[in-house]
């Protein structure tokens, strides 16, 4: 039987501002820029490479000798005579034996250079050699059976560095091409800066973007793009000109030869190709709004951070980074922009300092930040830090630094279950809307299927129902390489030559394409109630585990807070041992099960000590296996943290957190609380967690509804999460038309674990169909697992 609704949309009654709502999150993970969205070919293109970076790099990493013909050569990476003083690696070719040739290659990234029939490529190169002047350089694009692609010739005839560049167009298309240069005669032959561009870029700009992957980006019509990040933000040396640097923003200007490498904190090499200005022509060129994040003098990960009276030249670099955006070209940062190629400005309204803050030294600096800018630029909004957890100290530490210093936005992160954001759908309903506005800069349901996009759908018609509490949210991490993977879920995933969107991706175009202008009172009336969870408590199994550690426990009790029945649990003591010595010896014991409980309502506690270790133990409760249940991660990531998490389907959420490091021979006691679904936790009985892990009550529907300014179209968002069909009565009050033209965009038919994949790169997108009406009300069907989007004209 279906479930009846009425929905009516009050066309007259608009509330909150939408604004830039809804908009993209960049940060260089899983090959974004390098190998992504930057068009560059050539991977370590200036013999850069270093351990540093990764482990296995080294400067001649992605490139192989060459010698055709019976020649010889001996391939060195010198730094006696560099090219300037950011870039001192290059490579020497000493031709022993020249026969047909000798030289380098390059193996591009993932299968290699992706070459196109009938494509241009520009080739450029900095050159000197000290012998054969006249004799030429061969640049080929060869397959790996050795067939050329492709050919230009250059002639290197100074002994000085100089710039050389040609043009190579491809006879065939071969994902999987070499890039080969080649040369005889006598001495040595030195490089640097070895690039191949497609000519085809998007917006055929100069060291432009990949075209299909920026298309897809631009395709979303985002309102506003995050840049740099991002834990790459932050992650790094205090010292600017530090390989290992935070990310700084003025090494990121001007030729690309002169831009210092740069480790990136997600395990690889950083060009900085696409440094800021390529940022701001790319929001440009989209119509996303730029939304530059700085370091606020902090590094979380490494516990470094600027004396603060030394704080001055970063909180000028916000300062000179706002000016290069919007400074008059009369001004020093206006001017190196004008230089660059754009004397209007860019534009810009907001910038965030810090990314996912902790702990009270990023917030004892932010105050310096704040004042400084505002004091100059009093109507740039600021965003705050909230940190990476949904709740508990540290986003609670951040909101209360966002209140006492009025920041205009405070950036909250979290990556969680889909049952946990279908559960949390009313977030924000309580929010004021004279406190800092929230912006969501990271958030994913931990998953790419199109059940995940379903429940984020859901959850964005919270945030669209909540702008006067929310005002910008991105989904991360937008890109990812295939073949270079640090993080999943994506938004959007490619290898070399193809790229495709995910269901998730879908799921954002369709609310950035039609968010609209100003929020439109829109109410439900249901012939059935909503689908109230059975309230299952949390019981079954319990267990003990830890990572790399050496924990002792004693006292383990678990009492009936019901009957008082008290039970001594694996003999009241255990010892769990999982050092690299016991994973080596084979005596490795890392978890311990201690039993099942069926009790609602109880107490587990212990007594701890850790032995040896770097890190910490977990509580499992609740458990049904090993990917549903409750963890209380003692001394989680990095030993720096309590956190309460649950687990559903493999996808754990992080319920609460607060700051604790686990130190080895201090004995501690532990105190879990369980009553339905609510859970306390204390250490040494000073309570650090107080929560409740909430089931999803589903709506009949979800909904939003949204007018459009610049159209008049009113805009009506429904989502159907239920496995039954819906059939609603669409009621759109005050509209004073006679008929209406409808336009439906709609996702529906998919299994909920349907995903896009290279093959079936749209398997999940939306259908657009359209339908007249001469009524101001029209009856629709919602099917099942349906994402449908009502665009009335």
């Amino acid at each position: 039987m279906k479930m009846e609704v009425k929905l009516h949309v009050h066309t007259q009654e608009r509330g909150a501002e939408l604004g830039d709502l809804f908009g993209i999150f960049f940060e260089d993970l899983n090959h974004a820029v390098d190998g992504g969205l930057y068009a560059e070919l050539v991977q370590n293109r200036s013999f850069e490479f270093d351990p540093i970076d990764r482990a296995e790099y080294h400067a001649l990493t992605a490139w192989e000798k060459i010698e055709k013909g019976g020649g010889k050569a001996e391939i060195t990476v010198e730094v006696s005579h560099p090219l300037n003083p950011r870039n001192l690696h290059y490579v020497a070719i000493d031709i022993v034996s020249e026969g047909d040739g000798v030289g380098i290659m390059n193996l591009g990234f993932n299968s290699g250079i992706p070459a196109k029939q009938g494509e241009t490529y520009l080739f450029s190169v900095y050159a000197r050699r000290d012998a054969s002047f006249d004799e030429p350089v061969v640049v080929t694009i060869e397959g790996t059976d050795g067939a050329v692609h492709g050919e230009a010739t250059i002639v290197v005839q100074s002994s000085e560095w100089t710039k050389y560049e040609s043009a190579i167009t491809a006879n065939a298309t071969d994902t999987c091409s070499r890039l080969v240069i080649a040369t005889k005669g006598k001495g040595k032959l030195y490089l640097d800066m070895v690039s191949l561009f497609p000519e085809r870029t998007f917006r055929n700009r100069p060291n432009g973007l990949r075209e299909d992957i920026a298309v897809m980006i631009a395709d979303l019509k985002p309102k506003f793009m995050r840049f740099p990040g991002g834990c790459l933000v932050h992650d790094g040396s205090l010292n600017p000109d530090d390989r290992n640097s935070m990310y700084r923003w003025k090494n990121t200007l001007g030729d690309i030869a002169q831009r210092p490498a740069r480790r990136n904190s997600w395990n690889y090499n950083q060009t900085l190709g696409l440094g800021y200005y390529e940022y701001f022509l790319f929001c440009e060129d989209i119509g996303a709004k730029p939304i530059p994040i700085l370091p606020g003098g902090v590094d979380p990960h490494h516990n470094r951070m600027v004396p603060i009276e030394e704080l001055a030249p970063w909180t000028q670099d916000a300062l000179d980074l706002i000016e290069f955006a919007i400074g008059d070209p009369s001004t020093e940062w206006g001017a190196i922009r004008a230089e660059l190629g754009h004397p209007e400005p860019f534009g810009l309204e907001y910038i965030g300092i810090g990314n996912e803050e902790v702990r009270e030294p990023f917030f004892e600096r932010y105050p310096f930040f704040h004042r400084a800018i505002k004091e100059k630029y009093p109507d740039i909004k600021i965003i705050n830090s909230a940190g990476p957890f949904a709740a508990g100290g540290e986003y609670e530490r951040g909101w209360k630094s966002a209140r006492e210093n009025k920041s205009d936005l405070v950036d909250e992160h979290y990556y969680q279950s889909p049952e946990w954001f279908l559960a949390h759908y009313h977030r924000y309903d309580d929010f004021k809307a004279d406190d800092p506005k929230v912006f969501l800069g990271e958030y994913a349901s931990i998953g790419n299927t199109y059940y995940n996009a379903l429940a984020e759908a859901a959850f964005m018609t919270g945030l669209e129902k909540n702008a006067h509490a929310v005002s910008l949210a991105c989904y991360a991490p937008m890109l990812c390489n295939v073949d270079y993977v640090n993080w999943k879920p994506d938004l959007i995933w490619y290898n070399n030559h193809e790229v495709f969107g995910t269901a998730n991706y879908y799921v954002q175009k369709l609310f950035m394409h039609h968010q609209g202008d100003q929020l439109l009172k829109i109410e439900a009336t249901e012939s059935e109630k909503k689908q109230e969870p059975t309230m299952k408590p949390i019981n079954g199994a319990l267990a003990l585990g830890t990572d790399l550690c050496s924990i002792r426990f004693w006292d383990i009790q678990l009492v009936n807070n019901d009957t008082g029945e008290t039970k001594d649990l694996n003999g009241a003591s255990a010892e769990l041992s999982d050092t690299k010595e016991d994973r080596l010896n084979g005596t490795a014991i890392r978890t311990l099960e201690l039993g099942e409980t069926n009790w609602e309502n109880y107490t587990l506690s212990l007594k701890a000590k850790k032995i040896s270790g770097h890190k910490g133990f977990n509580i499992y409760f609740g458990k049904c296996d090993d990917k549903n249940q409750l963890i209380w991660e003692v001394g989680g990531w990095a030993n720096a943290d309590s956190n309460l998490c649950s687990g559903v389907n493999g996808r754990t959420s992080c319920l609460t957190q607060q700051t604790f490091s686990l130190q080895p021979g201090i004995e501690h006691e532990f105190t879990l609380e369980v009553s339905g679904r609510q859970i306390r936790a204390w250490i040494n009985n000073v309570l650090f967690h107080n929560t409740e892990d909430k089931l999803p009550v589903i709506e009949p529907l979800y909904y939003s509804a949204s007018y459009e300014r610049s159209t008049g179209d009113v805009i009506v968002k429904v989502i159907n999460v239920q496995e039954n069909s819906v059939s609603a009565q669409i009621a759109l009050a005050d509209l004073h038309k006679t008929s209406l033209t409808v336009e439906v965009y709609e996702m529906s038919g998919h299994a909920p674990d349907d995903e896009n994949t290279f093959a079936s790169p749209e398997r999940v997108s939306p259908k657009q169909k359209e339908f007249s009406t001469e009524d101001c009300s029209f009856h629709y069907d919602f099917p099942k697992h349906s994402i449908t989007v009502f665009r009335v004209k």
